[in-house]
C-alpha cells in the first residue's frame, strides 16, 4: 500500500475497464461495477475501499449507495476545516438519507407525551436488520492547504499518466539498458473477427470506428459470450458489456487489408487467449508516448501541430 502506486503494480484479482476518470457521466453503470468486482469478494481478508473525492452534490448522494450497498463496518471520514457542506456518515444518517439510486428509510411518526416539557418519543419498532452498523471514525487532517479544491485533478492525471507509464514499462526487457520505442516492439496481430469491439463513452458511427480505434488505449476483456461473425469483421457490440478485464493495450496500427489489429500488451500469452473483447474508453495515452518515440522524421501521427481554432 505505501509509495507511489505506478511503482509497485499487481494484476488485481478481479478488474473491470470503466473506461472514464470520472463516473458522473454514468452512475448507474459506476454502481453495477462494483456490485461485479465486490462479489468476487470472499470475506477471508480485510478489505479496504478506497472511495472517490466526489463528495459535493450527486457525489455524496452516490457515496451514500455505496455505503449502503458494500456495508462496511467502519469508516473513515475525513473533514475540512473550512468546510461544513458534508455531515458526519453516521450509521443513522445514512440510515435515513436518500442516496442517487436507493431510498433512504422513512424517519418514524412521532407524538408528544401529555406531560410538559417531556421530549417527544417514538413508536417502538423492531429492529431494523438492513440498518447501517458501521463505526464511524471521524479525522480532523491539521496538515496543510487539506481538501484545498483545484490541485487534486492536476495531481491525478499526473499519477494517472505515470501509471500508463509504469504499465508500458513492462514492455521493456529488463536485460537492456536503453528503451526501445513502442515502434520498435513487435504487436500481437489480432483478427478483426477474433475479438468484439466496444467505444464505452461516446458513440461513434461504425464507419468511423477503425479512425477511433487506432493508436489508442484499451482494455484487453473477457466477455462470457462466444464471438461469433460471419464475415471478417469488426465485430461491434451494441452494449457495454459488464465483463472481466485482464489487462490493457495500445491499438498500434490496424491492416485493413489483412483485417488485423496490431496490439502492444504485456499482458502474458496465457491470458491472453482469454480475452475476446476490446474496450475503448476516455483514457487517454500519455502524450509523452506519442511526442517522445526516437526515430521518427517529419509529422507525428495522431499528434496536431498547426490547429486552426476558427473551424
Amino acid at each position: 500500500l505505501p509509495g507511489p502506486p505506478f511503482t509497485h503494480q499487481q494484476m488485481p484479482r478481479k478488474m473491470v475497464y470503466y473506461g472514464q476518470i470520472s463516473c458522473e457521466q454514468d452512475t448507474e453503470r459506476y454502481l453495477d461495477v462494483l456490485k461485479y468486482v465486490f462479489s468476487s469478494y470472499s470475506k477471508e481478508v480485510p478489505l479496504v475501499i478506497n472511495t472517490m473525492g466526489w463528495v459535493k452534490g450527486e457525489g455524496l448522494l452516490l457515496l451514500i449507495d455505496i455505503i449502503r450497498l458494500l456495508s462496511p463496518s467502519h469508516i473513515v471520514q475525513m473533514d475540512v476545516c473550512d468546510w461544513k457542506a458534508m455531515p458526519p456518515l453516521t450509521p443513522e444518517h445514512v440510515h435515513f438519507s436518500a442516496g442517487l439510486h436507493t431510498k433512504g428509510k422513512q424517519q418514524s411518526k412521532c407524538r408528544q407525551l401529555g406531560v410538559g416539557g417531556m421530549e417527544s418519543w417514538k413508536y417502538p419498532e423492531e429492529e431494523d436488520m438492513s440498518a447501517p452498523q458501521h463505526k464511524l471514525l471521524y479525522v480532523n487532517p491539521e496538515f496543510p492547504r487539506a481538501g484545498m479544491a483545484g490541485e487534486a485533478r492536476v495531481h491525478s492525471g499526473i499519477l494517472r499518466d505515470m501509471s500508463i507509464l509504469g504499465y508500458l514499462g513492462q514492455l521493456q526487457s529488463p536485460d537492456i539498458r536503453a528503451v526501445l520505442p513502442l515502434h520498435s516492439l513487435v504487436p500481437y496481430q489480432v483478427p478483426f473477427n477474433a475479438v468484439a469491439l466496444r467505444v464505452i463513452h461516446t458513440d461513434v458511427a461504425p464507419s468511423n470506428i477503425m479512425y477511433a480505434v487506432n493508436a489508442s488505449w484499451v482494455g484487453l476483456c473477457c466477455i462470457p459470450e462466444e464471438v461469433r461473425c460471419q464475415t471478417d469483421g469488426p465485430v461491434l457490440l451494441t452494449q457495454t458489456p459488464l465483463c472481466d478485464c485482464l489487462g490493457f493495450g495500445i491499438v498500434r496500427g490496424i491492416d485493413m487489408e489483412k483485417k488485423l489489429y496490431h496490439i502492444l500488451t504485456p499482458v502474458p500469452p496465457e491470458n491472453l487467449r482469454l480475452v475476446n473483447c476490446l474496450l475503448l474508453g476516455n483514457i487517454a495515452i500519455p502524450n509523452c508516448v506519442l511526442v517522445g518515440q526516437q526515430g521518427i522524421e517529419g509529422e507525428i501521427p495522431y499528434v496536431t501541430y498547426d490547429y486552426n481554432y476558427s473551424l
